[in-house]
């Protein structure tokens, strides 16, 4: 990682630069939050420190995650709060990382109950979210892990399922891919690995990641190429 800051900070002589870092806003639910990390505060913190040394700087991000958002209150508050992160004037942000969708994939009261945000509107919001983000910068997306389904439901009323996140999760991944947003599709790489290896990595809610969780969301990210040139 030190590797990677330093050659965010050199020109290509290799001598040292007199330039401002990279910022990077990432927006979100829970998972960028970090909830069920009592270890490293979540994927986004644990990026966050590995360039918290003012003797090798490197970008400096931004955790604008809030517990329980769905894709409509992240659209209503992107824009607002990327502008507000430029750090100097007349600067806004230089990469956006958005992950959202988990919560809007829950049905309230049962398991074939009503869904927290249905396919048209989910479709509809995302599509406007996706649209206005690729406005004002380069944008990425992570998606989201699979749920331990055993421990539903969630808080007494909410279900999740996989079988709504596969679907959710594809929804997502075609508008990306549609707009050529990088998709780190968390959902599919995890599952592949098996439910037990998944639920290991939950919290006893089968909802959010533990630490163990959040090192191997934290190594799925530093492994994702897109993003990692973006920040260098």
């Amino acid at each position: 990682m030190a590797a990677l800051a330093n050659r965010a900070f050199a020109s290509p002589s290799g001598s040292s630069q007199a330039t401002h870092p990279k910022k990077v806003v990432m927006v979100g639910d829970s998972l960028i939050y970090g909830y069920g990390d009592t270890e490293g505060g979540g994927w986004v913190e644990r990026l966050r420190r590995q360039w918290m040394d003012p003797s090798q700087p490197g970008p400096i991000i931004y955790n604008l995650g809030v517990r329980g958002d769905g894709v409509q209150l992240v659209a209503g508050r992107l824009e607002r709060e990327f502008k507000l992160r430029g750090e100097l004037r007349r600067q806004v942000p230089d990469v956006l990382v958005l992950s959202v969708g988990l919560n809007d994939s829950a049905r309230l009261g049962r398991p074939t109950g009503r869904p927290m945000t249905d396919e048209v509107t989910f479709t509809r919001e995302l599509n406007g979210l996706l649209d206005q983000a690729i406005q004002l910068c380069p944008t990425f997306f992570v998606g989201m892990v699979p749920v331990n389904e055993g421990t539903m439901p969630y808080a007494d009323i909410l279900h999740f399922s996989n079988t709504d996140q596969a679907h959710y999760n594809q929804m997502t991944r075609y508008a990306c891919e549609v707009r050529h947003i990088p998709y780190l599709d968390l959902y599919q790489r995890w599952s592949a690995q098996g439910s037990n290896w998944c639920n290991e990595r939950l919290c006893s809610d089968g909802l959010h990641p533990n630490v163990l969780g959040y090192r191997t969301l934290m190594s799925d990210v530093l492994g994702w190429e897109p993003l990692m040139r973006a920040l260098v």
